[in-house]
């Protein structure tokens, strides 16, 4: 086996572990619905033509709300965002509109020249997706494109200032959603870090205090970007689904991929990603004490009687603390579970 097909292993096994066993679909909050949801697949064009014809989107910058992404879609979008490495990957998804909810069945790459900051799509992208769509078309896949998805490699899920100039562009074609998928994340906490998002008009104001999103560590050297254009978009709750096929092909993948699954470690893994954690963390440390000795004879910045800079620093250090505490528990249980198992069993057939 070389070295690619190793890391494909990893990446899948890792991803496996994470749709296959019970108590990961719980939490990633994969739902297996009754046989009747294979509708959920099924396409109907004069359906979603009255839908796109009315654009109530927009009318209402808010009209979309929820988004549902089935399980291999998922698993194609992080296999992906993993094989980028610190480089950027995009793609996009195939799905429908129904409601207020975006459904993507489906999830294809884009041959795209990535950076650790960006991805450009060029004309081979285009002219890719062009042939794809048509094979799709051929074999009576006829869900349309319902947005874009790509990578934030270590450093959380949010819309860039070039990310919001690529979905203001897309959403003036359409109704179309924006994912990111953080891959070094997904694989230290064991479960898929990911958002969905929308932007806002260009000329719409949202109202003042409707952008407090669930809290994130960003590393220093995203904050500044990270802060200029939150308020320029809106993220989409986000649940996951599987079909029948979807099962049985993640049953498939498990039964190939779960020894090694159980012999990983996310502590060697995604040791770089931890390491630059770690890093980032004592960068931030340093600056809040600068930040301190230049305030003390004013007092230092503080919202509600707390010190702002702090308390994120000890939630990135919790963080950070409880990533490594599970991957060093993980390891412990492994080689209690394990180690010796061979030997136990020679000595049984010995006697």
């Amino acid at each position: 086996m070389d070295s690619s097909q190793k890391a494909w292993g990893n990446i899948s096994m890792r991803l496996c572990c994470a749709f296959c066993l019970p108590i990961k679909e719980l939490e990633n909050a994969i739902k297996l619905v009754d046989p009747h949801r294979d509708a959920l697949y099924s396409y109907e064009d004069a359906e979603q033509k009255i839908i796109r014809d009315d654009e109530p989107w927009k009318r209402d910058p808010h009209y979309f709300k929820n988004v549902r992404i089935s399980a291999v879609a998922l698993l194609k979008m992080v296999m992906h965002a993993r094989s980028g490495g610190s480089l950027e990957v995009m793609g996009l998804m195939q799905g429908k509109l129904a409601g207020d909810t975006f459904i993507v069945t489906d999830a294809f790459r884009l041959p795209v020249e990535g950076t650790e900051t960006r991805v450009n799509a060029g004309d081979e992208a285009n002219e890719y997706m062009i042939q794809y769509l048509e094979l799709c078309r051929a074999n009576n896949r006829e869900e349309n494109i319902v947005g874009w998805y790509h990578s934030h490699p270590g450093y959380g899920c949010w819309l860039s200032g070039i990310d919001v100039d690529t979905q203001i562009a897309q959403q003036l074609q359409g109704p179309m959603l924006a994912v990111v998928v953080d891959p070094d994340r997904t694989i230290s906490a064991g479960k898929v870090e990911i958002g969905a998002f929308r932007t806002f008009p260009t000329d719409y104001k949202p109202p003042a205090g409707t952008g407090g999103d669930d809290y994130q560590t960003i590393p220093l050297s995203k904050i500044e970007d990270f802060g200029a254009h939150a308020s320029q978009y809106y993220s989409l709750e986000i649940s996951h689904f599987k079909s029948s096929l979807d099962s049985h092909l993640l049953e498939l993948l498990w039964n190939k991929y779960w020894v090694s699954t159980l012999s990983q470690s996310p502590l060697f893994t995604n040791r770089e990603y931890g390491n630059k954690q770690m890093l980032d963390l004592s960068q931030k440390i340093r600056n809040a004490e600068k930040s301190v000795q230049a305030n003390s004879r004013v007092g230092p910045h503080r919202t509600g009687g707390k010190d702002t800079q702090l308390e994120k620093i000890v939630r990135d250090s919790n963080k950070i603390t409880s990533e490594e505490l599970t991957g060093l528990l993980a390891g412990e249980i492994k080689a209690k579970l394990f180690n010796g198992v061979g030997a136990a069993a020679r000595g049984e057939i010995e006697a």
